[in-house]
């Protein structure tokens, strides 16, 4: 590997340091977790320890796909509308008598729906990524509301033991920590070792250049957005199985940002090309413990808003000077 494409596999380097921001991510995650296993009565506790690997699972498998999409340069704002209100529908119809094949194939084909309408929407009608996300968003959020569930708050089925067991443990192992694992390393070896994974390095690199060397930029635009909703679903069925319960209403809520918190944190720029799965696991990490952290602490929705829209911020200045806009960039616009 040259040092150029392991320079885009792992972040870029820190100037004279030879730090990775991976690297750097991953020490203040360690910093983090001693410092709160020490300050934090309970933090240690295995109960509270079993709960951050299951949150940070389901966080880590949508920023898993919100990676695939960013390296591309390219957003997904929808991506938790998706989770929500196709996990609802799906958990609606075995409500209603369907069975639970047939329920969990339409609420797939519902969300790769809504995936392939975003793509087009970029790629072909030429709407910017943050814009067309943005309003997909709150489209599927109110086209769910008015003809898919009636209800903010929907129950998983008494009977539905199969959906329940995605969320046991296998050795001691939360199996939802098994389902990050399994759709990161499938993201790792898609994003690496095929030729799709390489075209949306490509384009996330330069687009026009991508586009005069042969490669079809924009099916794969709709690819990159039919991967990320799909994988949304994915984790959404299993927050149902952790939760026995899906609200649709976080389709409204702010986690849309924890998971480009974790992306760009991670070290993933938003400038495309750049990054990949470990990127977006050690993100994962450290998000997930200062998230646990502030719970313990008992601080309020708002003042942890704050903390994570400031870590945000800052996330993004960095990214800014790490992974400057070049004249190409500048002129595409970006997301």
């Amino acid at each position: 590997m040259t040092e150029t494409a392991a320079r885009k596999a792992t972040g870029p380097a820190w100037p004279r340091l030879g730090l990775t921001q991976e690297t750097i991510v991953f020490f203040i995650a360690i910093a983090f977790f001693a410092v709160f296993a020490v300050t934090l009565p309970g933090f240690l506790a295995s109960d509270n320890l079993l709960s951050l690997l299951q949150n940070v699972s389901v966080l880590g498998i949508l920023g898993v796909a919100m990676g695939i999409v960013v390296i591309g340069r390219g957003i997904d704002l929808a991506m938790v509308a998706t989770m929500a209100m196709s996990t609802a529908w799906t958990i609606s119809l075995m409500n209603a008598g369907t069975d639970a094949v047939s329920a969990v194939l339409l609420g797939l084909g519902f969300a790769a729906v809504i995936g392939i309408v975003m793509g087009i929407l970029i790629a072909y009608v030429e709407i910017p990524a943050i814009f067309a996300t943005l309003a997909m968003s709150t489209v599927i959020y109110g086209f769910g509301r008015l003809a898919l569930v009636d209800l903010d708050v929907i129950y998983v089925p008494e009977d539905a033991d199969w959906l329940r067991a995605l969320s046991g443990s296998v050795g001691g192992v939360p199996l939802p920590v098994i389902w990050f694992g399994l759709v990161a390393l499938l993201a790792y070896a898609f994003l690496r070792f095929t030729r799709r994974g390489r075209y949306i390095y490509a384009m996330g690199d330069n687009y026009e250049a991508a586009r005069i060397t042969g490669i079809p930029a924009r099916p794969m635009t709709v690819l990159q957005y039919l991967l990320s909703s799909v994988i949304a679903f994915g984790a959404g069925i299993i927050t149902a199985s952790l939760l026995a319960t899906v609200n649709i209403r976080v389709a409204q809520s702010t986690m849309v940002y924890d998971v480009i918190l974790v992306v760009v944190l991670g070290g993933i720029g938003l400038s495309g090309g750049k990054g990949g799965v470990r990127n977006v696991i050690v993100g994962t990490v450290l998000i997930g413990i200062l998230l646990n952290g502030m719970t313990i602490m008992d601080l309020s929705f708002t003042l942890q808003n704050l903390v994570k829209g400031a870590v945000l911020l800052v996330a993004i200045i960095v990214d800014s000077f790490v992974n400057p806009r070049d004249e190409q960039t500048a002129q595409q616009g970006d997301i």
